[in-house]
């Protein structure tokens, strides 16, 4: 069976179990592949400070990708190498939009989160995610018009029969100029255009001097769908959207039952 050589995976739903840790499963089987000569990056929307402490406490080292594509960083030397922000007039636009009606939206300045509510929503947000954000009045495109923020991603959270219908609008007023996509039922999200998880893993193969095509891509959700399809091998997560599963060339099992771990082993270093 191939092997191959780089293995880029998302981390919510995909690499973290739905407990909030990455099973000892999945770890041992990354170091092993690690040892081996092989290359493990984890692509993410989240922001660098909430993704950085698991990948350093996997040991991964080089970059690391964070707000879909938008921002990496080097793991080691913590310098960064790829910085694509919305222009703040820009950011005004989406977000004035997003917080109509009281919507609940969030601003992401580097390691700075601007949140416009202080709700349920806010309180779920910083525990999956370990952070603290800025709270701001509920006008926070005037926030934005004021610092003159340029921000790497902006994002809606509302609840899950709200999100195909504010995704859709979303797509319709901004998808021409920005990449608009989804990551769980909760959010919809804004970068620029260009920033997304396919051009991520090519950026990391390049990198890494990997032939795109010995390369795995594995995920659970729509906006790892150009990840999937970069990847010499797109690989869904048993727990993935149907989307993604339709679009995989194989189905792992799900992120609680070691997905990530089981395709190290089989395509990574050839065990199963």
């Amino acid at each position: 069976m191939k092997r191959y050589k780089l293995i880029v995976s998302d981390f919510d739903g995909t690499l973290r179990a739905s407990d909030g840790g990455v099973s000892a499963g999945n770890a041992a089987a990354i170091r092993k592949f690690i040892e081996s000569g092989g290359v493990f990056a984890i692509c993410t929307g989240r922001m660098p400070d909430s993704i950085l402490p698991h990948a350093k406490k996997l040991g991964l080292e080089g970059p690391i990708v964070a707000y879909q594509g938008a921002y990496i960083e080097d793991i080691a030397t913590g310098k960064t190498v790829r910085d694509r922000r919305i222009a703040s007039e820009d950011a005004v636009r989406i977000c004035a939009f997003l917080q109509q009606g009281g919507g609940h939206v969030h601003v992401y300045d580097g390691d700075t989160l601007y949140i416009n509510r202080d709700d349920d929503f806010r309180r779920w947000y910083e525990s999956i995610c370990n952070v603290r954000g800025v709270l701001t009045p509920q006008d926070i495109a005037a926030v934005v018009r004021e610092k003159h923020i340029e921000p790497h991603k902006i994002l809606a959270v509302c609840a899950a029969e709200e999100r195909d219908a504010l995704f859709a609008e979303a797509e319709r007023r901004f998808g021409a100029e920005f990449y608009v996509t989804t990551s769980t039922d909760n959010l919809v999200e804004v970068v620029s255009r260009g920033c997304d998880k396919g051009d991520a893993l090519r950026y990391l193969a390049a990198h890494y001097g990997v032939p795109v095509e010995e390369s795995i891509g594995i995920g659970d959700n729509h906006n790892d769908l150009p990840l999937v399809q970069a990847a010499g091998l797109g690989v869904a997560i048993g727990n993935a959207v149907k989307a993604l599963k339709d679009a995989a060339d194989v189905i792992a099992p799900c992120c609680d039952e070691d997905g990530v771990g089981y395709i190290v082993r089989k395509y990574g270093l050839g065990e199963e």
